[in-house]
This record gives C-alpha cells, sequence and structure tokens, in this order.
C-alpha cells in the first residue's frame, strides 16, 4: 500500500486485483499533475464528474480533501466502463475512511444533472472517449470547467481532435513529468452523434455483430477468436458453460450451436461488453433462461455453479499496463469453478506460452491445435480421451 500525497490530501491507495508485492502504482504523474492544478485554481465546484478513475486516485482525493467552508461537501460522481475500477474505488474508500461515500455509474448509464467540474483519465479506447464526451454534453454548459490528463505518450493528434471535435475549443498544458493536461470548452453550438453502438455484418459466421464503444476489436472479429471458433466442433458437451472474458460475447454465440441445451455463462469487467454481449446473444437460439450475464472482476463475483467447460481468450492489458496478471487470475479461479471433469479451453498467442502456467495448476493440459501465430490449449484435472 502507497501514500499518494496531493494538496487535497495524502491518501493510501492499492491496485486491484490485490497482489503481493505488487511493482505498479496504483496512480500516474497525470493523476497527481491534474490535483495539483485543481488545487491551484481553487475549484469551489458543488457537482464532480470524474470519468475513467481507474483505481480512485482522483475522486478519493478530492472527497477527502474537498470539505467547504460553508460545511457542503461536493457530490462526486464516477463514471467509467470498469467493474474493477468500482471495485477498487470502494475499496481504497475504505481505506481512507471517506465520510461522504462516491457514487459510482456504468458507462452504460448516463450521468444525470449538471456538473460543475468534469475531470477526465484519457482512456485507452479512442473509441470510449469519443462516446464519452458526446455523452457528457447532456450534462455541462459553457461554464463548466472540462480538464483531461493522460500520460503525454499517450496523447494523440486524434484525442485533441476528438476534444475539438466532440466538446469544444481545446488547448493543452506543458507536460510536466512526462505528463499532460487537457483544456476543452464547451461549444454549444457543436451537434455530434456518437456512432456506437457500431453494428455490422460478419459473413463469415453469418451474424449481426453490435459492438459498443469500448469493446476490443469491434470494427471486426478479433483473429484469435475466429481461429478459435474454427475448432469448435472439437469441444467436449457441457450442460454449463463458462465465457470468461466474454467480451462481446461471439464465443458464447458460435459455441450454442455446437451446444443449443446449454447454460452459457458470459463475464466480462466491463460493462460495454456485457451490453455488447446480450445484444449479440439475443439473436441466437438460446431461451432467457439459458443465458445469464455477470460483470466482474474475473470470476470473483461470479454465483452461476460451476462449469463443464469455460472458453477463454484471454487480455493482456489492463488499460496501458501489459502483462499476464489477468490471465493468471482468470486461469487460477478457472481451477476452483470447473466440475470434476471439466475443461479449461484457451485460445492465446503462440508466444505467450500459457501451457505453463496451466502445467501448474491443472494435472493435464495439451495443445488441442496451433498456427503459427495462436494455440488452442485445453485443460483439466482428469486424463483427457
Amino acid at each position: 500500500m502507497e501514500i499518494l500525497a496531493s494538496p487535497f490530501a495524502d491518501i493510501t491507495l492499492q491496485r486491484l486485483p490485490l497482489a503481493k508485492r505488487d511493482p505498479l502504482r496504483a496512480w500516474d504523474a497525470a493523476d497527481e499533475y491534474l490535483l495539483m492544478h485543481l488545487d491551484q485554481e481553487d475549484t469551489q465546484a458543488r457537482r464532480i464528474l470524474v470519468i475513467n478513475d481507474q483505481f480512485g486516485a482522483l475522486s478519493i482525493s478530492l472527497s477527502v480533501g474537498m470539505a467547504r467552508t460553508d460545511n457542503q461537501q461536493p457530490e462526486i460522481v464516477s463514471w467509467g466502463d470498469s467493474k474493477l475500477s468500482e471495485l477498487a474505488i470502494a475499496h481504497n474508500s475504505a481505506q481512507n475512511s471517506v465520510d461522504y461515500p462516491i457514487h459510482c455509474i456504468a458507462s452504460t448509464d448516463r450521468p444525470q444533472g449538471e456538473f460543475d467540474l468534469v475531470i477526465i483519465k484519457v482512456p485507452k479506447v479512442l473509441g470510449l472517449l469519443e462516446h464519452q464526451l458526446i455523452t457528457l454534453r447532456d450534462v455541462v454548459q459553457e461554464p463548466t470547467t472540462i480538464i483531461a490528463a493522460g500520460m503525454a505518450k499517450h496523447i494523440h493528434s486524434s484525442t485533441l481532435k476528438t476534444f475539438e471535435r466532440c466538446i469544444g475549443k481545446t488547448t493543452t498544458s506543458l507536460a510536466v513529468k512526462k505528463a499532460r493536461l487537457i483544456f476543452s470548452h464547451f461549444d454549444q453550438a457543436l451537434e455530434p452523434a456518437s456512432p456506437y453502438p457500431l453494428v455490422y455484418q460478419e459473413p463469415t459466421l453469418d451474424v449481426e455483430l453490435t459492438n459498443h464503444a469500448n469493446v476490443f476489436s469491434k470494427e471486426k472479429l478479433d483473429i484469435g477468436a475466429r481461429f478459435f471458433i474454427e475448432h469448435f466442433g472439437k469441444l467436449p458437451a457441457a450442460d454449463h458453460v463458462i465465457d470468461l472474458g466474454c467480451g462481446n460475447g461471439v464465443l458464447s454465440l458460435m459455441a450454442s450451436q455446437h451446444q443449443p441445451k446449454a447454460h452459457f455463462h458470459l463475464i466480462d469487467e466491463s460493462y460495454m461488453a456485457i451490453a455488447s454481449a446480450r445484444s449479440n446473444l439475443a439473436q441466437s437460439e438460446l431461451t432467457d433462461e439459458q443465458q445469464h450475464f455477470y460483470n466482474s472482476d474475473c470470476l470473483s463475483q461470479y454465483t452461476g455453479p460451476k462449469a463443464d467447460l469455460i472458453l477463454c481468450n484471454p487480455p493482456f492489458h489492463q488499460q496501458h499496463t501489459v502483462g499476464d496478471q489477468i490471465a493468471w487470475r482468470m486461469f487460477q479461479q478457472s481451477a476452483k469453478n470447473l466440475t470434476e471433469r471439466g475443461e479449461l479451453w484457451v485460445v492465446a498467442n503462440r508466444h505467450l506460452a500459457y501451457h505453463h502456467k496451466l502445467k501448474r495448476l491443472f494435472k493435464h493440459c495439451r495443445t488441442v491445435v496451433g498456427n503459427n501465430k495462436f494455440v488452442i490449449l485445453q485443460a483439466g484435472q482428469h486424463s483427457p480421451n
């Protein structure tokens, strides 16, 4: 646990999921720069909207430090697409004894009312930023202060053009500790329209796919998923199938054609992923009773039965942080959520060498099929047939 020192407050923050000897901090220089700027501006905002606050560095610092002289605490609303971030804000709020709850709302819901101050951490996905900025127009006015922050290497000309097109005149600060601020002024005359969700036909699968703004590979089918689907005829029969890190649900949609009587449990920490999966699975032959959806940090909030089959196309990044921590958690939790003869099937880039990790958790792991880029791995506690 480390201490984030800012002009507002010194707070303790932890990254979620918790990890022993985690070398990464729960904030970055962009958080520090933004808090320093807000203090210098002596903001007296009564309603604050914080967007994409990954672990609570911004919302908790402001909540702890902005006690008003008139004894009115500003209302702070956190808006983002991550269930894990929501859990992190709750966890870190408890660690810092936050007296005034931070209201978290999902990306698929719209903030309500008007805000005096909007602060944004620039997300990795430009489409998500575009959708958020356009949605934001309904809850701001010309006097509203809108400030974004990010590491300079992640702020591109396309980022600034998106602010210009969706909000209005935009300027940037000088870089401090390789971080930069973006100042955008609301132009009521602009009328941008969000293109999301995107809907397109996937001719190779003969399906129509709906993808919200933060879904991975939202404009075309992920090539790893395509390779996995090509070999779904090899999947074992199952009564309960978990689609772990389901994204837009295309794996469940196609697997349901091979397992029409199975119950499918779709899990993702992204609210937009689950919304996309609901739309896409609606075109399957599954009944409503066979479709189950969970916004969950891996399997941590999963409440369904153990599965006979888990399908997994694991991510290898958490925002801008690249690594195998999420995949490792998925594999560990999968081992605990399979039936005695259940199987975990994973598609992954060959170079990630996930079979070494799987052999540490399961009695058996084999390569089902592979090409020069991907492998499909089958793992379980029983000897494969």
